[in-house]
């Protein structure tokens, strides 16, 4: 059931991350195109972009594993069996965050 939830949890966090950056983009996409008219290359804006996004997600991340760190050490008298702050699974969902941006 926890790992349900946890699944869950990443799902909305992922989808979250996507929905931020893809409003980031849109944002500026008046500036992209100045800069395209003025010459950019197109591979100059993607890693532009990249960079925007993946500041946002690891800022995000790492505020979410300080957070769950914090956390875990009130919920573990709660939960039997599972460790407090399991680095496997802690390791997983940030990578999966950010590689969704």
């Amino acid at each position: 059931m926890i790992g349900a939830f946890g699944l869950t949890a990443l799902i909305l966090a992922a989808i979250g991350i996507y929905g931020l950056v893809s409003f980031a983009v849109a944002q500026r996409t008046r500036e992209m195109g100045v800069r395209i008219s003025l010459g950019a290359a197109p591979l100059e804006l993607l890693r532009m972009i990249l960079a925007q996004g993946l500041r946002l997600a690891i800022a995000g991340v790492a505020l979410g594993l300080a957070g769950s760190l914090a956390l875990t050490r009130l919920l573990s008298g709660l939960l039997y069996g599972v460790t407090p702050a399991n680095p496997l699974a802690l390791l997983f969902s940030a990578a999966v965050l950010i590689c969704v941006r």
